[in-house]
């Protein structure tokens, strides 16, 4: 399969953002203040109005969206979303808290935990967040510009249900965030974890 491009409008969203627009090639989404994805764990509270473009991933795909923002309020976040159902789905990408750009991933079954590592020097930078679908588990990478595919988490992942995926963009302290995604690609998903 050779990487193709989805268009934006092949996408549903699983709750509108406050604006949405088409800037050239890009898609530009501004989130709702308040909007999150988090089941339970920790926290003690269930959100599950984030703002995700979503369109079908089968077993055997990877899905790519590379998207730019101005990271400012706690925990902004922006990347991918990959969800089977209400209770089992997992995000993926770049989320702002305590002051650090943070890469990570959220992955909720039930329950959600959450992976997080510093990337403060790919402020600025365009960010790609690439998940690919196995039979049993979900691959995800990312990178910074045209930098190298980092791993940044391998989970496990019903590969018998139907699931859809897509970009996602979350403001759970403020309003006024606006996420640019620049591309969203479905291709082949990655054969070898290293």
């Amino acid at each position: 399969m050779t990487a193709a491009p989805v268009p934006w409008s092949h996408g549903q969203w699983t709750r509108e953002p406050a604006s949405v627009s088409i800037d050239g090639a890009a898609l530009v989404a501004t989130a709702v203040e308040g909007s999150d994805a988090w089941r339970t764990t920790a926290y003690g509270f269930v959100h599950d109005d984030q703002h995700a473009l979503l369109a079908p991933l089968a077993v055997g795909q990877a899905m790519e969206i590379a998207f730019s923002a101005e990271w400012s309020g706690e925990f902004d976040q922006a990347g991918v979303f990959v969800r089977l159902d209400d209770e089992r789905w997992i995000k993926s990408g770049i989320e702002f808290a305590d002051g650090h750009l943070g890469l990570g991933a959220v992955v909720t079954d039930v329950a959600s935990d959450w992976s997080v590592g510093y990337v403060d020097e790919w402020n600025g930078s365009e960010i790609t967040v690439r998940v690919s679908r196995w039979p049993d588990a979900v691959i995800v990478r990312a990178r910074a510009g045209a930098g190298a595919w980092r791993l940044v988490r391998v989970a496990p992942f019903d590969g018998g249900a139907d699931a859809a995926a897509g970009p996602f963009l979350c403001a759970p302290l403020r309003s006024g965030f606006e996420v640019r995604f620049l591309s969203w690609h479905l291709d082949a998903a990655d054969e070898k974890l290293h």
